[in-house]
């Protein structure tokens, strides 16, 4: 390969479904295909490494996707851990010029323009790995860093190269913490602090269900029984608390379009005075945090359940905006008590 020596190359990859089908690109990558890509990307010319793993396997999942850091970032206080490398090509979505390519996230979450983010984190969006090409110039040779949103795009220094990164990779195995995180996130979602957002919206539907926040605090402790931390995905229990969240939220706040549900437009200061999902749930302010919270989320998650739930009539646009239905409301209600242990 020229890069990579006594590396094992092909042990590297872990082609599971998902990853075949978001980032996988089906040809190595041809000179006409790298020279029209680095054009897209602002000409940030691609380091030698990076042609030559895709060359030999276009885009993927690692088996090893964690990289051991001298210091703290929002993602630990000692590594950082990735999803996937994107391949050199346009026909998955999460490859460089693909749906969720490198130039999604600086045009559409206003991420720096720096150079190349070429690794996606398990924080759906709210960190990224990227080429920084700041001291190189377009055409050098790029570090790796680490850019976390949730941190004002705070930038820390990950590798001195992308071959350096990706021979780095260890084990996620070396940084078990699985029970210490169950205990601490049965912790969080049973004494946790309300965020500002939830504390409004249990006052104001107090009159149909008195001990929402009790039963807030049931739903999410079964959901750390069932994985082992708290976080919502495309389970059944994440999607009562989805349904629960609209609930509350749409209880004192209208309701027009599921974006503006997911994040204040960005133009606005984030505040909790103009709430939104983000807010509620998954992140605090720096100035006013609350420990009641998922730390991150997947959007596209979110989006399945909207859109399955305007499908099948569950939520409606009504004259104050998207609400769910009464009958939607009673099953709602239903499965809070369910979980509860109550009869309802």
């Amino acid at each position: 390969m020229g890069h990579f020596e006594g590396f094992d190359v092909t042990g590297f990859w872990d082609d599971s479904a998902y990853a075949l089908e978001q980032y996988v690109e089906e040809a190595p990558p041809s000179p006409q295909l790298i020279a029209s890509l680095e054009e897209e990307l602002s000409g940030y010319r691609l380091p030698d490494s990076y042609i030559a793993l895709m060359t030999a396997h276009n885009g993927g999942t690692p088996a090893r996707t964690c990289f051991p850091m001298p210091e703290a970032t929002s993602w630990a206080d000692d590594y950082i851990e990735i999803t996937g490398i994107r391949g050199v090509g346009r026909t998955r979505p999460q490859s460089l010029g693909g749906e969720f390519g490198s130039r999604f996230w600086i045009d559409r979450w206003e991420y720096p323009d720096i150079g190349v983010y070429f690794a996606a984190m398990p924080s759906g969006g709210h960190d990224m790995l990227a080429l920084d090409y700041r001291a190189c110039g377009r055409h050098g040779e790029p570090t790796v860093v680490h850019v976390s949103q949730e941190a004002d795009f705070a930038i820390t220094l990950v590798a001195e190269n992308f071959e350096a990164f990706v021979t780095g990779l260890v084990d996620e195995s070396v940084y078990d913490t699985s029970e210490q995180d169950r205990l601490a996130d049965l912790a969080a979602v049973r004494d946790g602090s309300f965020s500002p957002v939830l504390l409004r919206a249990f006052r104001e539907v107090a009159d149909v269900l008195p001990d929402a926040d009790r039963r807030m605090r049931a739903l999410a402790e079964a959901l750390v029984h069932d994985k082992g931390f708290f976080a919502l995905h495309a389970d059944a229990r994440s999607t009562l608390m989805y349904d629960y969240l609209f609930w509350l939220f749409s209880s004192f706040n209208r309701v027009d379009s599921f974006e503006r549900y997911l994040r204040t437009p960005a133009q606005d200061e984030p505040s909790y005075a103009l709430p939104d999902y983000e807010l509620m749930i998954a992140f605090g302010l720096e100035s006013e945090q609350y420990g009641f919270r998922t730390g991150g989320y997947a959007p596209g998650f979110l989006e399945d359940w909207w859109n399955s739930r305007i499908t099948s009539g569950q939520i409606v646009e009504t004259a104050d905006g998207y609400r769910l239905t009464d009958a939607a409301v009673t099953t709602l209600l239903d499965g809070l008590a369910t979980v509860a242990g109550q009869d309802g």
